[in-house]
């Protein structure tokens, strides 16, 4: 009854806290090795301990974002260069390497204007490729694609072609 506890967990709690919002992904045994690097000399179960009492868990992953069914459907082209479609398809050669063909098409006159082939395509590639059919043609006033990593990737979202 009359014991006192002589622990002194300010520090590590503190130490835990800011690593955790630093990486937010990260759990107790990950941080624990952080937390070593800095000097802590805290066991495992004392680490455990210190995050749970900190309230410091590992946020649940939301689920993926999917398109919603959508009422209206997409307007037919009305001229050339109004709207062009963008997709990847791939195909495997003899030996089992896969390769991938980027092409872009132009709706209203169903014309292809690229087909770009290689065995990986980053989306800075993507982009500097589309930079170039903008160039050469004209800027479209829509362009369609899925939502493929290459056309979400950050290079897309931000412009970078480099």
């Amino acid at each position: 009854m009359r014991y006192k506890s002589k622990r002194d967990d300010e520090r590590l709690k503190e130490t835990l806290k800011r690593l955790a919002f630093e990486r937010k992904r990260f759990g107790y045994r990950r941080l624990a090795i952080l937390a070593r690097r800095e000097g802590m000399k805290d066991n495992l179960k004392r680490i455990y301990r210190v995050y749970k009492e900190a309230g410091l868990k590992i946020t649940k992953r939301k689920g993926r974002k999917r398109a919603l069914n959508r009422q209206e459907s997409q307007a037919a082209a009305q001229y050339v260069n109004d709207i062009w479609s963008l997709d990847f398809m791939q195909d495997v050669i003899d030996g089992g390497r896969r390769f991938r063909l980027l092409s872009v098409l132009d709706q209203y006159s169903r014309r292809c204007l690229s087909i770009k082939v290689d065995f990986s395509m980053s989306g800075v590639r993507v982009a500097r490729e589309l930079d170039e059919i903008v160039a050469r043609y004209g800027k479209p006033r829509v362009i369609v694609s899925d939502n493929g990593p290459e056309l979400t990737s950050k290079a897309i979202l931000t412009g970078v072609s480099r």
